[in-house]
């Protein structure tokens, strides 16, 4: 099959990093709506309850959990749609050329802070370790002092890695955002009428 105009023009590996994104942004929008959802129908619960006097202790516990997720679910959308906040006290005052450039630098240094957080889980998660000691929560712990995988939440008595995923999940999904931005800003990829149409000129990188 002929490659398309537009995959001759922007080449195939840019459109499938920013299709990548753009799949991973639409899950995105569908976990923050759930995340919302879930943490009004908590919030619901816990006025009821302590409204009839019999609250539920684990629903706090539970929607500071959700609220966690929404976090940075939301935050990685946000990093995506272009509305994540940066001062522009310096960038306003360059040239369109200069600004442009100054935008690279900003997203280079947002990727290698994804990445940097991906090391960073990388290590502290240990899947390698865990994965040599059976999966023996107990054994790896005694192994390593990384008590990461016995270590259950106070009410709920959820796993606490299971809640802490979160992070590495956060991580890989800012690079492929931020690496989706970067191919757009260099003029190597299209941007989406929808990041576009979303973007405001002021407040945003």
């Amino acid at each position: 099959m002929p490659p398309s105009p537009e995959d001759t023009r922007f080449g195939v590996a840019p459109r499938l990093v920013v299709r990548l994104s753009e799949g991973l942004l639409k899950a995105e929008k569908i976990a923050v709506a759930g995340f919302l959802m879930l943490l009004t129908g908590l919030i619901l619960l816990n006025v009821a309850t302590r409204y009839t006097g019999m609250p539920l202790y684990w629903v706090d516990e539970a929607a500071i959990y959700a609220v966690v997720w929404l976090t940075f679910v939301g935050a990685s959308a946000m990093t995506r749609l272009r509305l994540d906040f940066s001062v522009t006290l310096l960038t306003e005052r360059l040239s369109p050329a200069m600004a442009r450039r100054a935008k690279v630098v900003s997203t280079l240094l947002l990727i290698a802070f994804g990445l940097a957080l991906a090391a960073m889980c990388w290590l502290w998660m240990d899947p390698v370790g865990i994965a040599a000691a059976g999966f023996d929560a107990r054994e790896h712990a005694g192994q390593t002092f990384n008590f990461l995988y016995t270590e259950v939440t106070q009410t709920l008595r959820w796993p606490t890695w299971l809640i802490s995923l979160v992070m590495p999940l956060f991580a890989v999904s800012l690079v492929i955002h931020g690496l989706a931005n970067l191919l757009e800003d260099l003029g190597l990829a299209r941007m989406p009428a929808r990041a576009a149409t979303l973007a405001a000129p002021e407040g945003v990188s």
